[in-house]
């Protein structure tokens, strides 16, 4: 194949983006106000994101083998008399391996050198790059250099290859939330528009009830597209996220306290800590005279903000016991929530000597809980942010944060 010579990288990566967009305007309506967002956009990054070609001429290898060449191939001082006469000569063959989509490399990216339109060959099934070399003069150093400068011809615009494809790959998360977000807004304000007209609607009755997963083939990635079943969507409160970031900044503040006063702190029990993180919530936020709501202590451990009679927030207060009560403790505070988006922590204090180990063990047991979705970025060493689904509704996606605080 050629490199850099087929088509510009950026017409792909445009095509591309216009498969994503096209793929998400295609799906119901139904399944876009109803699928678990997190879970939807994992599914497109999936499939849309590019594997860059990688290159390892660290572990580039050589053989050899005999084949008649015609004596036109030959350089003009042999002084071959008969061109259509083959002479045997030797072949060295350097392989080296690749991986990732190195048809990528066909495309010219940003910036491309002139060396654009190289011959390479590629076999697919060792993966490797094949150059061949005709060994005329039985000498190893104009081998070794006219391999060097294939190589120079095949690196010559491949860094600005990689940096292209890495800077769409890392914009995909985004470009594909912000169309999603686009779809549902305008869904939106259609259906406002068809209420304020005042008539009953008819739903159109050709919406299949569930959408099948596509069978995946061989040696490529599993893509896994949600399952919706279709239904109404009825919009749901929920807690702002940048109010949600202070509040577990001010819980994961009592808590940095708590490990700063061991002596004060030592021998409390669960409710005693949480009452002391609850005092410094509530005169924090103020939700609104219309509802009242404000932080409560509704059970042993917990602290709960409420709107309409379903949980927006929940800090369920623990001791570390071992990962069953640690996954146990998952459950109870996801038995909590109803509604989509829900915003929630698990707030664990540690005895334990090890209190790195516990942490260690936490993050690893946290992803065999069946409604774990994804890790999202830590915002400490001690507190950790994760995707979770409600149970029976893998379509509702909450928000999960883990704090812990050692407490000797």
């Amino acid at each position: 194949m050629k490199i850099y010579a087929e088509d510009t990288l950026d017409n792909l990566l445009s095509s591309k983006r216009l498969e994503v967009k096209n793929r998400i305007e295609s799906e119901s309506e139904d399944y876009i106000l109803n699928v678990g967002e997190e879970q939807y956009i994992e599914y497109l990054k999936s499939e849309f994101t590019l594997d860059i070609p990688e290159i390892h001429t660290d572990k580039v290898y050589v053989d050899t083998y005999e084949r008649d060449i015609p004596g036109s191939r030959f350089p003009m001082e042999f002084m071959i008399s008969n061109p259509h006469k083959t002479f045997k000569k030797d072949i060295v063959v350097y392989h080296i391996p690749y991986s990732g989509s190195i048809d990528l490399l066909r495309f010219r990216p940003s910036s491309w050198t002139s060396m654009a339109g190289y011959e390479i060959k590629i076999d697919k099934q060792s993966r490797t790059i094949v150059l061949e070399y005709i060994n005329f003069y039985n000498d190893a150093e104009k081998i070794k250099r006219a391999y060097n400068d294939s190589v120079r011809y095949i690196f010559g615009s491949y860094q600005h290859l990689k940096n292209d494809i890495e800077a769409y790959n890392n914009g995909l998360e985004n470009f594909i939330r912000s169309t999603i977000n686009a779809r549902r807004q305008r869904i939106s304000k259609k259906t406002d528009f068809i209420a304020s007209l005042g008539v009953p609607v008819k739903k159109k009755t050709e919406t299949p009830q569930t959408f099948a997963v596509p069978q995946p083939k061989l040696k490529d990635k599993i893509q896994v597209r949600p399952i919706v079943h279709t239904k109404g969507f009825k919009p749901e409160p929920t807690l702002d996220n940048d109010n949600y970031i202070k509040i577990l900044k001010i819980i994961n503040d009592v808590g940095k306290n708590f490990e700063r006063l061991p002596s004060v702190y030592s021998g409390k029990y669960e409710e005693h800590l949480r009452d002391h993180i609850l005092l410094t919530l509530d005169p924090n936020f103020e939700f609104g005279s219309a509802s009242g709501e404000t932080f409560n202590k509704t059970g042993k451990t917990d602290i709960q903000l409420r709107y309409d009679s379903s949980v927006v927030f929940v800090a369920e207060c623990k001791f570390w016991e071992g990962e069953k009560a640690f996954l146990a403790t998952i459950d109870q505070l996801l038995g909590y929530l109803t509604w989509r988006d829900s915003k929630t922590s698990v707030v664990i204090f540690v005895r334990n000597k090890g209190f790195t180990s516990v942490l260690e063990t936490a993050k690893e047991v946290i992803k065999k809980h069946p409604n774990f979705i994804r890790e999202k970025q830590a915002n400490d060493d001690n507190w950790f942010n994760y995707i979770f689904s409600i149970p029976d509704d893998s379509n509702k996606e909450i928000q999960l944060a883990v704090q812990m605080y050692h407490l000797p």
